[in-house]
């Protein structure tokens, strides 16, 4: 497996994302087949594993724990706050004492002495970003934490926490269809040498091809909500999966390895974190590290048309800066 760096912290440029195991995604899977999911990824060279109290909550920090039990020194590993208020106010809460309560709650559930990336979930337009660093800056001295993250963070937001301490990735969507980043948010990291973690780099799993209408999903599954696989847009998006299944075709690849790789060609400060909980699938995408594209293949999947839809629902469009 070859390596990305985030700032100067070193991680294998495919991580794996553990939400899907403990949230959102409905489906067949149990805690079992998920940290066999984990041990294997380790095993084929992957060291960079993403969770957040939020996910449950807190399960999912659990389940991490009990997977790595043994191993933790394998991994980067890397959880969020801010989303879940432990001062007992609404939506999301990065103040200081909810930092310092987090903190605390998400070293316990993840049975370690301290966390390698620590993430704000979103950013709070209750709390200003010097506020919440200044304290990420105290639990870096401290050692609880190594180094700060940001998520779905604006410009602004960026460049003012990173100059109060040096911030080592932002975590925001990007893959084919979600390309929000590029004008202005990837430029501002390349500038002060920040790291880029992709989120939902299939979409979801829709570029993967395996979604081929939206009564494969169950009405439980939080993608039921979310504008792209919505009817009105779900056909029009096919299109999508359509031509990266071309290329893959071509390239003698699955789809969803095309689609990692086009999100690896974008520089080696990049570091995907497809999630997943089966076994196979952490398979397929760990050998998209040994899928190499042509300039011409890189073009036509450049030009993939914007997905239709917005990537998330509008209560959670709220939360995202742009």
């Amino acid at each position: 497996m070859k390596h990305a760096k985030l700032g100067d912290l070193d991680v294998s440029r495919i991580g794996l994302g553990a939400m899907g195991m403990s949230t959102a995604y409905i489906g067949p899977g149990d805690d079992d087949e998920s940290i066999r999911t984990i041990h294997r990824a380790l095993d084929l060279g992957v060291t960079f594993l993403d969770t957040a109290e939020v996910y449950g909550p807190y399960v999912n920090e659990e389940l991490v724990g009990r997977a790595l039990k043994g191993r933790r020194d394998e991994v980067v590993l890397a959880t969020k706050f801010g989303l879940v208020s432990h001062t007992g106010r609404d939506g999301a809460d990065s103040s200081p004492a909810s930092i310092r309560t987090a903190v605390e709650g998400s070293l316990r559930r993840l049975d370690t002495d301290r966390i390698d990336l620590y993430y704000q979930h979103r950013v709070d337009p209750q709390t200003p970003i010097e506020d919440t660093i200044g304290v990420l800056a105290e639990l870096v001295t401290a050692g609880k934490i190594r180094h700060i993250g940001l998520s779905e963070a604006g410009v602004s937001t960026i460049r003012r926490a990173h100059a109060v301490h040096p911030v080592t990735a932002l975590q925001s969507e990007y893959s084919l269809w979600t390309r929000d980043p590029e004008p202005a948010v990837l430029p501002v990291l390349r500038e002060l040498g920040i790291g880029f973690v992709p989120y939902s780099p299939l979409g979801r799993g829709f570029l993967t091809g395996q979604i081929r209408s939206v009564g494969e999903i169950h009405d439980a599954d939080f993608r039921r909500s979310n504008p792209r696989f919505a009817a009105e847009n779900f056909e029009q998006n096919l299109r999508s999966a359509d031509e990266v299944a071309a290329v893959a075709a071509e390239v003698g690849a699955t789809p969803a390895q095309v689609a990692l790789a086009w999100v690896l060609s974008k520089g080696d400060d990049i570091a995907p974190i497809p999630g997943t909980k089966r076994v196979s699938r952490v398979e397929e995408n760990v050998a998209a590290d040994e899928v190499t594209l042509t300039p011409a293949q890189l073009g036509r999947l450049d030009r993939v048309p914007p997905a239709a839809g917005d990537h998330h629902n509008e209560e959670q469009m709220r939360m995202i800066e742009r």
